[in-house]
């Protein structure tokens, strides 16, 4: 049985670059170690506003080419991930109803590591609109989640509510930014520290056994 203590909580955005290149290690990593993946979609503005970063749209252009092209580049190399060489054509859309839409689907179903893996997978891979209702259905379709019922729970009021909790544990928490992972109290920001992640997960399961 996977105690409390063997989960790791996972705060990103589906839009989030970072959060697709790491998905595919993460999803590995849990299931290597038979540890859960506690999902919290965030507002992802939000978030960064709390933790004092500056927003994107106030960022150099040699800042924004680095980040998000040069590292972008080098990281999709080391995990061995394909992306469009480009940010997605909708990436500056909203993106609230794809967050909503992986909260219902794990309110749902519990297991959303696919779901989420695919959906930032679609969006920097095979550049879909992750503000487009009908997008979300037919990528949640793909593998056989049921996208027409999953959406009809993220368009209610609680999708919104829970939403705006994990917004809110994630401020309190001091998350940085997306990805943010938390192995009981020990922060790990960014993806190129799932090393040490599955390191300290290594060692948590040692201790047990």
């Amino acid at each position: 049985m996977i105690t409390s203590e063997r989960s790791i909580d996972y705060f990103y955005s589906a839009h989030s670059a970072f959060a697709y290149i790491g998905a595919g290690y993460l999803n590995e990593i849990a299931q290597q170690f038979q540890v859960r993946i506690n999902h919290y979609p965030v507002d992802l503005h939000k978030v960064m506003q709390a933790a004092g970063s500056t927003s994107f749209s106030d960022r150099s252009k040699p800042h924004l080419r680095y980040f998000f092209g040069t590292e972008i580049e080098r990281w999709c190399r080391k995990r061995a991930v394909h992306w469009l060489g480009r940010i997605p054509t909708h990436h500056h859309k909203g993106y609230e109803l794809a967050n909503r839409f992986l909260i219902a689907a794990q309110q749902m179903s519990g297991d959303i590591d696919q779901l989420s893996h695919h959906f930032v997978r679609s969006h920097w891979v095979e550049d879909i609109d992750l503000s487009d209702e009908r997008a979300l259905v037919a990528v949640s379709d793909e593998i056989n989640f049921e996208g027409e019922r999953i959406l009809q729970r993220a368009l209610t009021e609680d999708s919104l509510r829970v939403y705006r909790q994990h917004t809110e544990v994630a401020i309190r928490r001091f998350v940085l930014g997306s990805p943010t992972y938390f192995l009981n109290d020990e922060m790990f920001y960014g993806q190129d520290r799932l090393d040490f992640v599955e390191s300290a997960i290594k060692s948590l399961v040692e201790s047990q056994t």
